[in-house]
């Protein structure tokens, strides 16, 4: 059997590569005592030929594990040392448990810390082990023949103790593998969080953006979008993650929102093509759905789709889905992972103009109501200037006017149409619509003063702010 020549997938597991010797009868006390003075012999004679026994685990190791051919090729001097500490602690356990047992412990989890840091596959290091205690049986059935044929049948009483010892050490090997490995994710996720916090805050260096790029898979020059997200899913609502994360996003969890971070398009310059997910990677939340539908449009025309963007906001909307309540601020396009930052303030701003109960904003298509929110005295102050005899009406009359003025200006300036949506006459809105004047002293037929009402009317109807 060789490793080599099929797929790792396919392989069998450490356990079935190495057959075991079968467990003898139950022994008496005499076997029992005889078992161990032959064991103890042999394996007296092993540790007197460690290094030939080292080269032969060695070469055993490049002719049937292909991941320690390669460790062989890079450093054989450590592996081979490393293998020669195991032989030799195990070999000693075997003469004298009580006095040598924690040692071969220690060097066994030192083994399996080690080889996690070199990122070598835990079943490989878990058939090195087996292919270890499998050549130590040998040799001790060799060397226990050599001095007396007959001393090899009491070698069958010890058998189950010696492989309790190997499944002891591959137990110890696991564990401390394991125990690295969560420790190198987590700090590698943390890396990763730490970099994209950084753009999305917009203090990540100039000079750092190479590595950053690198790290993230993303391409420092390229355009990209920010979606925010915010809100929360409705209890026990889990929407369906995508069956294979889009190497285009990456996702962040910030204090008050979700961000995602859109690669619309990039320039090829190797920053980030095709980058896998790790455990990098963030993944896209789950909590953080944008709408290809939705009260502001339909997402199909989501101002990223030129220049080779071809819709990547809304197919990330389209896949990811809507949920109530969740609500969605889509960024315009930046160029560059260096105007991240920039981008994701943008979004900030679009995800304020969301309705309190969910929604889809782009903020390309709100300009003028983002431009309020970004300066919410102002908006206050312009609100109770043009708005205010209108604000102090009775509320039915109040909520009346600002009504009409609301539809006739979504109608452009139309009073026909204005009147079939409010199921009333034209000469019925156009009479509210100069009550309107009269009250606020601006004209509808002046441009300036059309303008002033349409913000204030924008700033009266702006959710909130937090």
């Amino acid at each position: 059997m060789r490793d080599a020549v099929r797929p790792r997938a396919a392989a069998p597991s450490p356990e079935a590569r190495v057959p075991r010797p079968a467990r003898g009868p139950a022994r008496s006390g005499a076997d029992s005592g005889a078992a161990r003075r032959v064991l103890h012999r042999s394996a007296r004679a092993l540790l007197d030929d460690l290094p030939d026994l080292t080269d032969r685990l060695v070469a055993a190791l490049r002719e049937r594990e292909p991941a320690y051919r390669a460790a062989l090729a890079g450093e054989p001097g450590h592996v081979w040392q490393e293998a020669h500490q195991s032989l030799r602690h195990g070999i000693a356990s075997l003469l004298d448990p009580r006095a040598a047992r924690e040692e071969a412990r220690r060097c066994s989890w030192r083994t399996g810390a080690a080889r996690a840091e070199r990122g070598m596959p835990l079943d490989a290091l878990l058939h090195a082990f087996r292919l270890g205690g499998a050549l130590v049986w040998e040799a001790l059935v060799e060397e226990t023949s050599r001095r007396s044929a007959d001393d090899v049948r009491l070698l069958v009483h010890v058998a189950g103790d010696v492989w309790d010892f190997v499944d002891e050490q591959c137990a110890l090997v696991s564990d401390a593998y394991r125990r690295v490995e969560r420790r190198l994710t987590w700090r590698q996720e943390n890396r990763l969080r730490l970099l994209a916090g950084a753009l999305l805050d917009g203090t990540a260096r100039l000079a750092d953006l190479p590595e950053t790029a690198a790290a993230l898979g993303l391409p420092e020059r390229g355009r990209y979008a920010v979606v925010a997200v915010g809100g929360r899913l409705p209890s026990g609502a889990e929407p369906p993650e995508p069956a294979t994360p889009d190497p285009r996003v990456r996702w962040h969890t910030g204090a008050d929102a979700e961000y995602g971070i859109v690669l619309l398009d990039g320039d090829g310059d190797g920053g980030g093509r095709g980058r896998g997910q790790g455990p990098d990677a963030d993944g896209p939340r789950r909590r953080a759905h944008a709408q290809g539908g939705g009260r502001d449009g339909d997402g199909a025309h989501d101002g990223h789709d030129g220049h080779g963007g071809h819709g990547v906001v809304a197919a990330l909307a389209a896949r990811l889905g809507a949920a109530p309540g969740v609500r969605v601020g889509v960024s315009p396009a930046v160029e560059g992972l260096a105007a991240v930052g920039d981008a994701r303030r943008l979004a900030d701003i679009a995800l304020r103009l969301c309705p309190g109960d969910g929604g889809t904003v782009r903020l390309e298509d709100h300009l003028p109501a983002a431009l309020l929110v970004s300066s919410p005295d102002l908006a206050t102050a312009l609100t109770g200037r043009v708005l205010g005899p209108l604000l102090r009406l009775e509320p039915a009359d109040r909520d009346l006017l600002l009504e009409t003025l609301a539809v006739w200006l979504e109608c452009d300036g139309s009073a026909r149409r204005a009147g079939a949506r409010l199921y009333c006459h034209r000469n019925t809105v156009l009479n509210r619509l100069r009550r309107c004047e009269q009250l606020t002293g601006r004209s509808l037929g002046r441009p300036a003063d059309l303008v002033e009402l349409a913000l204030a009317l924008s700033a009266l109807r702006l959710p909130p702010h937090p």
